[in-house]
């Protein structure tokens, strides 16, 4: 008797499938970052007064804290990984269909650091203005201590949101649904609602400026099929937001 190994996929497995996807990656940290700013809301002094922060410490002892920052990096990239081999089994081969191959580097690199600047630019000027009118916590992008491995994990850090970001909030993410046959907007409005969404434990003004960010950054891959591009524009963006953040006199960030 021969079984049958291979079976059209639907698309309510592929609806499941998507689900399970984001509720193991950054869907999951979309309904925390819901509930952060929840309370957030309703501490003491409002959204104002409190504080987000990124890459904080995990241990008092230097060498169990970069243990634990490596294992953190390494294990949120597992959806990543589970991402692009649910997409193997399409046609082709799922790297080239996200475009994240290394073949066009000159381009990439061109791209990504376009794309940074008309996002960071832009960036900057909108969590200004959302602190000037309280809508945002007081953020710190960088809270490790004064250790030798601080930058290298913060550029790792970097590295890694953008590689999960980038590949399942764009590249996986907008390929299913629209093998899902959702109408162009709605794909685009998803991918950038998710990316506000799970920055939302920063403040509105962050929900705010990655959904445009999301729009701009689901529209290129749209056109160009491209999602190395936009990995390398996010590192940029997050490796001068932490690393800046940490190496800097803090009386420069007393705006944030």
């Amino acid at each position: 008797m021969t079984l049958e190994l291979t079976r059209p996929v639907s698309r309510r497995i592929l609806g499941t499938e998507t689900l399970l996807v984001l509720g193991l990656s950054l869907g999951q940290s979309a309904v925390y970052a819901v509930v952060s700013i929840i309370a957030k809301l309703t501490a003491e002094g409002g959204l104002s007064k409190q504080t987000a922060a990124l890459n904080t410490s995990a241990s008092a002892r230097p060498w169990l804290d970069l243990t634990y920052q490596l294992l953190g990096i390494v294990f949120a990239l597992l959806p990543v990984l589970l991402a692009v081999h649910l997409l193997s089994r399409d046609p082709g081969d799922p790297v080239r269909t996200l475009g994240l191959d290394v073949g066009r580097p000159g381009s990439d690199l061109a791209c990504g650091a376009g794309l940074a600047a008309l996002i960071g630019l832009p960036g900057l000027a909108l969590f200004w203005a959302a602190a000037q009118l309280g809508v945002n916590a007081t953020l710190v992008p960088a809270a490790l201590p004064e250790v030798w491995w601080a930058v290298p994990v913060l550029v790792l850090a970097a590295v890694q949101n953008a590689v999960l970001e980038e590949v399942i909030v764009v590249g996986y993410l907008v390929t299913r649904l629209r093998q899902l046959h959702w109408r162009l907007g709605a794909v685009i409005a998803t991918s950038a609602l998710l990316r506000g969404s799970y920055h939302l434990y920063q403040g509105f003004g962050a929900f705010l400026g990655n959904a445009v960010m999301g729009v701009v950054f689901s529209l290129f891959y749209l056109r160009t099929r491209r999602v190395m591009p936009l990995i390398v524009a996010h590192t940029l963006l997050d490796v001068v937001a932490f690393v800046g953040y940490s190496l800097l006199p803090q009386s420069w960030f007393d705006w944030l």
